[in-house]
């Protein structure tokens, strides 16, 4: 996942794999990379309206769940629950007013987006925490692929 500035300069750059040799996924930065920028998807500069993640991965899904008019909104993965991503978004973006927390459904989600949304009121603008139902935006979308393929299997059975 490479995240780019405002002039489309390449700045960060995450790696995410399935499988590692323990068998688990691998997640990292790639050296040298800029968390400052995160894994920004701007939209129309005159937009108003931000949606922030932790991980681009959330980002991602979340628009794969709800991809009507994804592209009438900013986003933006933090790439961890670091706020410096979102105020570097609103300094290039000084016309946004709206943030939707987007962060994940844990401990350390509900307190950056706590602490997020503290930060932000204080610069007067409105943020709301959207909450994904399992731990995070992509576990809902693996959720809803298998929920279809069940039915699926069961209209296979008895339809």
């Amino acid at each position: 996942f490479v995240g780019r500035n405002s002039a489309g300069q390449a700045k960060y750059a995450g790696l995410r794999g399935t499988y590692d040799r323990d068998g688990k996924g691998f997640r990292g930065d790639v050296t040298g990379s800029d968390k400052n920028t995160g894994f920004p998807i701007p939209s129309d500069p005159s937009l108003d309206l931000v949606r922030v993640f932790e991980a681009p991965i959330d980002l991602l899904s979340y628009i794969s769940l709800f991809p009507e008019g994804w592209q009438e909104h900013n986003y933006v993965a933090c790439c961890g629950t670091s706020s410096i991503p979102v105020l570097e978004m609103l300094r290039q973006l000084p016309q946004l007013r709206q943030v939707y927390l987007c962060l994940d459904n844990d401990a350390a989600g509900h307190a950056a987006s706590e602490r997020m949304a503290k930060l932000l009121e204080e610069r007067g603008i409105s943020a709301e925490r959207l909450v994904p139902q399992q731990k995070d935006w992509n576990d809902d979308l693996k959720a809803e692929q298998e929920n279809k393929m069940e039915r699926s299997e069961l209209c296979q059975t008895f339809c």
